[in-house]
């Protein structure tokens, strides 16, 4: 069996350190007895005893640390049976038609999967009895010592109940394994080791500190190297063992449900990066996560015809059903999607509110487009560059002398043009990847054989040089506007997110018993524990902002409102119609500096750009 081997590793470490013990007990008690006597074995036995007492006190700290060290904890809303009992009762008879054990407590954690985790330390178990008071003397309690069932939350919005019982059944199967004793004792080894490896690693230690503590992890990563093939062994062993007990199960329904996991992994990815993530930029966090999943893949169902018939469902009983306030539940696992994703507070404050869909449009669409384009403009304005005539003429006088924002300033900035034979040269461009401090912009005329005037813009001629065009922009393509531009947007931005507010400490409990993430079983100091995407380029922020401008552009003059797309995100509405091909016009003109597809967008759209524009 492969939890003998683990098993055995630990044996053969535990004799390697006996071992010059061992030694020093013969050579001893053979001084004493009067057989190896002499200089020689005196000698010996003195290196023998330091090397055997060396052994032991290393042995020993290796031993305290593995003991005292606490295992990593998945990061999970705890779900007391108080406030769920109807989900309790399903996976305990479902535990009785497996003749296995039932687990100890049920979590959730806003992820697409499903686990069994042990949390049988003793620092695991008084955290969770005091988030979790109402269980304590419980009648019929499950054993503490048992394993607890973490769900994934999106499960329990989208799955109907027969559903989710058949998809948990290969599940809740593990924990007849979990009860074999040298499968639980290979686990805690294994745990042990490294949950030791991690505390090695903390940095917040002294020197001496952290130099005994090297050695010890030096050590522990020898042992998980030496037992990790049968240990990985041993846990598909016990996945398959699980398998095969829950094929009496439901296993028809469970082909079926296996393809909502797909789904709902699809649709949770989606509302995570396109329609959660601009919220958390803003200081937003959306409170019903899980029931936007819903809508995200009803949508999806709408318009994928792979997706037909899964709407269907909707009319059965879902999983949340058996939760007795899943609106409070759903609010919790979307704070700790929100800190595990983006690494926001662990509470709500001034700066960090809750937002329901219905507000979504208003709270973060508009918002995030009125404040990217007032930095955009921020920045036109440390570059230099002129407000455009026609805005500073329409201006109010209380506007001062530059006039309001337009999304004109904008394109005739970014906007190339070669010149014409009829037009005189400009002045040589100094030397290095900057452009000339006078840039040359030209608005459109009424025909594509007319011109207007020529409108000098002075531009900082030390910022480019200050910001150099990443080597990204240069092989994807763009000009060197757009790439000084994107640079300076990428500085400011950097700038604002080092001056913001840094997160709030993590509470001393959970707020609610039962109903809010258990935060005293692990550690913020990484966060966000699982980043959703990488940070943007200097031309993706350069695009988004741009895109953003004329968002604004068009709210203010054509009368477009900010909207909701469930797989899209932040959406412009013209007409009540999506505005789904502004994209490719915005990279023309960053890429190629290219506005004339862009300007023909305007004007089609009816959207004037020349028009002031009210920002953040």
């Amino acid at each position: 069996m492969r939890a003998v081997a683990v098993l055995h590793s630990r044996s053969r470490a535990l004799a390697v350190a006996l071992l010059p013990a061992a030694a020093a007990v013969i050579l001893l008690a053979g001084g004493a007895t009067g057989h190896l006597v002499g200089g020689g074995w005196d000698a010996a036995r003195w290196a023998v005893g330091a090397v055997a007492v060396l052994v032991l006190l290393v042995a020993g700290a290796v031993a305290l640390v593995v003991a005292r060290a606490r295992p990593a904890l998945s990061p999970t809303v705890p779900i007391a049976e108080s406030s769920a009992p109807d989900l309790y009762r399903m996976v305990r008879d479902l535990a009785d038609r497996l003749g296995v054990p039932a687990p100890s407590a049920i979590a959730l954690t806003p992820d697409c999967d499903s686990w069994l985790e042990d949390r049988s330390h003793a620092a695991h178990r008084t955290a969770r009895a005091r988030a979790v008071p109402a269980d304590r003397g419980r009648p019929g309690a499950a054993d503490v010592t048992a394993p607890v069932l973490v769900i994934g939350s999106p499960f329990m919005w989208w799955m109907r109940v027969g559903e989710l019982r058949a998809v948990l059944a290969p599940v809740v199967a593990g924990t007849g394994p979990s009860a074999h004793p040298d499968i639980a004792a290979a686990r805690r080894f294994v745990r042990g080791l490294d949950a030791a490896v991690g505390v090695a690693a903390s940095p917040a230690r002294g020197p001496l500190a952290r130099l005994v503590l090297a050695g010890v992890g030096r050590i522990a990563r020898v042992l998980l190297r030496d037992c990790r093939v049968h240990a990985a062994e041993m846990e598909r062993a016990v996945a398959a063992a699980g398998a095969l007990r829950a094929q009496g199960v439901d296993y028809g329904l469970r082909i079926v449900a296996q393809e909502q996991v797909g789904l709902a992994y699809a649709g949770w990815d989606r509302l995570l990066t396109r329609v959660a993530l601009p919220a958390w930029r803003m200081g937003r966090w959306p409170s019903r996560l899980d029931a936007g999943v819903v809508a995200a893949l009803t949508e999806l169902s709408r318009r994928d015809r792979l997706a037909e018939g899964f709407a269907s469902r909707l009319a059965e009983r879902p999983a949340c059903d058996l939760l007795e306030e899943p609106g409070l539940i759903d609010e919790a696992t979307s704070l700790l999607a929100a800190r595990l994703f983006h690494g926001g507070p662990a509470e709500a404050g001034p700066d960090w509110l809750p937002v329901d869909w219905q507000e979504y449009p208003d709270e973060v669409v508009d918002r995030t487009w009125r404040t990217d384009a007032a930095r955009l403009h921020r920045v036109l304005d440390t570059l230099g560059v002129r407000r455009s005539p026609e805005a500073t003429a329409a201006a109010p006088p209380s506007d001062g002398p530059a006039g309001s924002p337009t999304l004109a300033r904008v394109l005739d900035h970014l906007t190339v043009r070669e010149r014409t034979a009829a037009e005189p040269a400009a002045r040589p461009a100094p030397d290095g990847p900057a452009e000339s401090a006078t840039v040359t912009a030209t608005a459109p005329g009424p025909g594509p054989e007319s011109s207007a005037p020529a409108v000098a813009e002075p531009v900082g001629a030390t910022a480019p040089a200050l910001f150099p065009p990443d080597e990204d922009d240069e092989v994807i393509g763009g000009t060197p506007r757009s790439a000084a531009l994107a640079a300076v947007l990428s500085a400011e931005l950097a700038r604002e997110e080092a001056s913001a507010t840094p997160a709030d400490p993590l509470p001393a409990c959970a707020p609610a018993p039962g109903q809010g993430p258990d935060a005293v079983l692990w550690d913020d100091g990484t966060l966000p524990l699982f980043p959703l995407q990488p940070p943007r380029t200097g031309r993706e922020l350069l695009a988004d902002h741009v895109t953003a401008m004329v968002c604004c552009a068009a709210m203010d003059t054509a009368g477009a409102v900010p909207g909701l797309d469930w797989l899209d995100g932040p959406t412009l509405l013209i007409d009540g119609e999506r505005a789904a091909d502004l994209a490719p016009r915005v990279l023309s003109l960053i890429e190629d500096g290219d506005s004339v597809p862009l300007r023909a967008w305007l004007v089609e759209a009816g959207i004037r750009p020349e028009k002031p524009l009210r920002l953040v």
